[in-house]
């Protein structure tokens, strides 16, 4: 039995694919692909599915992976092209190669922002000064009911630029399964939110503490 690790990209309308519903597409895929991947035992088996992170509802994501078993010996090329002849279009699997670090070892993930907006250049300064502030405290809802926390800690802003219709924001957002910060819980927040008209996420990069890339 091998453990593979599958890195893909979901863009375009696979943005609005929850993270149950992506289970269920990976596992009508896998197979249609024809891959010998391992199911569980006991009294209801189930095929071995782990989504080391799972993507928020509405993001697009450039850095996805899910983890297998194949019971069979077959080389990455082929699995990566199965998988893309089985998968939607809007799913694509970029590479393969077996885990290099647990799951629990994902600490920060990067995000590719832009709020579309008028007047970008003033709302870009609003911007500035809620991201400048000492404390920034929200209501984060837990499987326990809702706590206070302060993001600030727990972000930082690698580019803010204005655009000709609106923001450019990449920000770094603290991730994993002790503390999962997501851009909404940030941005929700922010007092002149009501302004910008849509915000498109696009997760980028999935990092370990030290920043080394998850693989």
């Amino acid at each position: 039995m091998r453990k593979i690790r599958v890195f893909f990209t979901k863009l375009g309308r696979a943005k609005y694919i929850s993270h149950l519903d992506s289970n269920r597409c990976w596992q009508r895929s896998i197979k249609r692909s024809g891959l010998p991947v391992w199911f569980t035992e006991g009294f209801n088996p189930h095929m071995y599915l782990t989504f080391p992170l799972p993507l928020s509802l509405g993001y697009e994501s450039k850095y996805e992976c899910v983890d297998l078993r194949l019971l069979e010996d077959i080389s990455d090329e082929e699995v990566v092209q199965r998988l893309n002849d089985a998968l939607p279009t809007d799913i694509r699997v970029f590479g393969c190669a077996e885990p290099h670090m647990d799951q629990k070892e994902i600490a920060w993930a990067d995000y590719d922002i832009f709020l579309s907006c008028d007047n970008a250049a003033a709302l870009s300064e609003e911007l500035s000064a809620y991201f400048a502030q000492e404390q920034i405290l929200v209501q984060k809802k837990t499987k326990k009911g809702s706590k206070e926390v302060d993001l600030k800690p727990h972000f930082s802003v690698l580019k803010q630029e204005v655009e000709a219709e609106g923001i450019a924001l990449t920000l770094r957002c603290t991730t994993g399964i002790e503390v999962n910060i997501n851009p909404s819980l940030l941005l929700d927040n922010f007092g002149s939110i009501e302004k910008v008209e849509t915000v498109s996420t696009c997760r980028t990069m999935v990092y370990t503490a030290k920043l080394e890339q998850f693989r």
